[in-house]
């Protein structure tokens, strides 16, 4: 891996991240094409992109340091300092609890399945492709069917629950964590910018845990070459990050998500017919 594709990669993570289009689906395809991921060692892979998630989890604390602080201050304050009940309990802090029960699931499956997660089956572009394709059906559904009436304050711990049960869907690969959470968030009732919003919240705890969890594996793969390549990779995909949440919600303010639908439906399409065409295959290549 060069500087060049390591910028690239970088703005593809950054802008994929919080886009409902699927990030390690346009990495891994990025990958391919650039003949990076080696099916002998797909955890080499896995590490490199939880790695520079990293920059995208950097991008979230500041364009939400405001709100995280809030929320931090008020569930110390709520739970530690005048032990209220729940239900007394201020918005922050509940907001707080929220994410630490809707962030349940994903550790749960994520590690009963580290291993099939970390392997080869899940850098699959088939896999990939009936992800995008599928998702984008699913998110279509929750568009028709929403109310779109609910926002964060409002969200309840069976909302959380099942917000966060789809964010664990999410280590499907073309799946797209933020795509899963704001889909789990407009079943629920929650309108489209509220839906996002909780979603890169509930996305903290997830990528940080990711990035920990994989950083010390990674660097025993890499020569120092390399680390300066995910150096690169996590800082650009950090300031691509911040881009794209700024982009999400201010879109999702007066637009549907069937841009984004459609995006999927067509990237999936285009997958298969460069498998079925022999240009790229399901798996190969060399990191």
């Amino acid at each position: 891996m060069n500087i060049i594709e390591a910028i690239v990669l970088g703005i593809l993570q950054g802008i994929t991240e919080f886009l409902p289009i699927s990030s390690t689906g346009h990495l891994t395809v990025a990958g391919k094409l650039m003949h990076l991921i080696s099916p002998k060692m797909p955890e080499r892979w896995t590490s490199f992109i939880a790695i520079i998630q990293l920059g995208t989890l950097i991008s979230i604390l500041i364009y939400f340091r405001k709100d995280i602080w809030n929320i931090i201050k008020s569930f110390l304050t709520d739970n530690l300092k005048e032990r209220k009940s729940f239900t007394n309990q201020s918005q922050n802090s509940k907001t707080g609890w929220l994410i630490i029960i809707g962030t349940i699931p994903v550790v749960i499956i994520g590690l009963l399945f580290k291993d099939i997660i970390e392997g080869a089956l899940t850098k699959n572009l088939y896999v990939i492709s009936a992800s995008l394709i599928g998702l984008a059906i699913i998110l279509g559904i929750a568009e028709k069917t929403a109310k779109f009436k609910k926002e964060i304050k409002d969200i309840t711990i069976v909302d959380s629950i099942f917000i966060g049960i789809a964010q664990a869907f999410a280590l499907i690969p073309g799946s797209s964590r933020s795509g899963t959470t704001i889909t789990g968030g407009l079943f629920v009732g929650l309108n489209r910018e509220s839906a996002a919003r909780f979603s890169f919240l509930l996305s903290i705890p997830a990528i940080l845990a990711s990035g920990l969890l994989q950083l010390y594996e990674a660097l025993k793969f890499v020569d120092p070459s390399m680390i300066l390549n995910l150096i690169i990779s996590t800082v650009v995909s950090g300031v691509s990050g911040y881009v794209a949440i700024d982009f999400l919600l201010k879109y999702l303010r007066k637009n549907t998500t069937f841009l984004f639908i459609y995006y999927r439906i067509a990237l999936g399409i285009a997958i298969i017919i460069l498998l079925t065409s022999g240009f790229i295959q399901p798996l190969g290549g060399e990191l």
